[in-house]
């Protein structure tokens, strides 16, 4: 065998695992997404673009878009802001700062659904401990119905997203931080730079790379925080906290229309690459050099 087709040989269970995975199931949920099939019956009928435009008229889709946008703006905005003020307390490697970011990790080995649950109980309006610790400390007039107030309930959610992730997120701005050359840091404050000028003209456009991963990242999870919202709030109160993840879910396991929760699969996975893209764009990582 020639070593061109040993070196192929290599790509096989990879491509497999690909085209199995996620090629054949975006290509059959499109197929689907044109037809009104129910989930169970063995026939169905072909409708065209009728799921799309129903989508656009859809009263719920339209109000977990928006739940969406809300959740991943609060999430990328807050949980990459505390991430990387923790990552420039935490570069060095001493004993403190490794144990420190190795304690900001654990909730991010829980599983969802222990986060869901262990917040479900700490924000309950009676016993839960964040009225508690508010009473106590005399700021009682704070007390929230943190889950049940339909204007506050899909930002609580999204603190606990943020809150369960930020130690991942630390542990990649770290890994940028150290990769930036000291010379260049060494160099600047020779000439009289301050930190806040360090940070602005150095360490910040040196982290576009590691910036650009954090935010993409942090985008796919808030839009795949189905399992969290549903354990938390199940979408309510009155569909306050739906998004796109749940509303596909209640379409298709609920309502048992296939055929416009594939189409709303698309609409999503469309969504998530045109977002994702433009982020990279922004940042522009890939023309960022050390």
């Amino acid at each position: 065998m020639r070593a061109g087709k040993r070196i192929a040989l290599f790509f096989v269970p990879g491509t497999t695992l690909y085209a199995t995975l996620f090629l054949y199931p975006t290509i059959t949920g499109f197929y689907y997404s044109l037809t009104n099939w129910d989930g169970i019956s063995p026939s169905y009928d072909f409708v065209g673009l009728a799921n799309y435009r129903e989508l656009t008229e859809h009263i719920v889709f339209r109000k977990a878009l928006v739940n969406n946008v809300k959740f991943m703006l609060f999430v990328v905005l807050v949980q990459t802001a505390l991430s990387l003020l923790l990552a420039l307390r935490l570069t060095r490697n001493s004993k403190r700062n490794v144990a420190l970011r190795a304690l900001y990790f654990v909730p991010a080995v829980l599983s969802s659904v222990s986060v869901a649950l262990i917040w479900t109980f700490m924000f309950d309006p009676t016993q839960g401990l964040a009225n508690g610790v508010l009473n106590e400390i005399g700021l009682g007039a704070w007390t929230q119905n943190w889950l049940g107030d339909t204007g506050l309930a899909i930002f609580s959610v999204a603190a606990v997203q943020a809150w369960a992730h930020i130690g991942q997120m630390v542990i990649l701005f770290v890994a940028g931080l150290q990769a930036i050359p000291k010379e260049l840091i060494e160099a600047a404050r020779l000439d009289g730079a301050g930190p806040l000028q360090i940070f602005r003209r150095v360490t910040w456009p040196l982290l576009a790379p590691a910036s650009a991963l954090v935010v993409s990242y942090t985008t796919i999870q808030s839009f795949k925080a189905f399992d969290l919202i549903f354990t938390m709030t199940g979408g309510g109160p009155v569909y306050s906290t739906e998004i796109l993840s749940t509303f596909i879910y209640n379409t298709a396991f609920t309502n048992y229309a296939f055929g416009l929760a594939s189409a709303a699969s698309v609409f999503f996975l469309a969504l998530i690459a045109i977002i994702t893209y433009i982020q990279f764009r922004v940042i522009r990582a890939d023309r960022v050099t050390y």
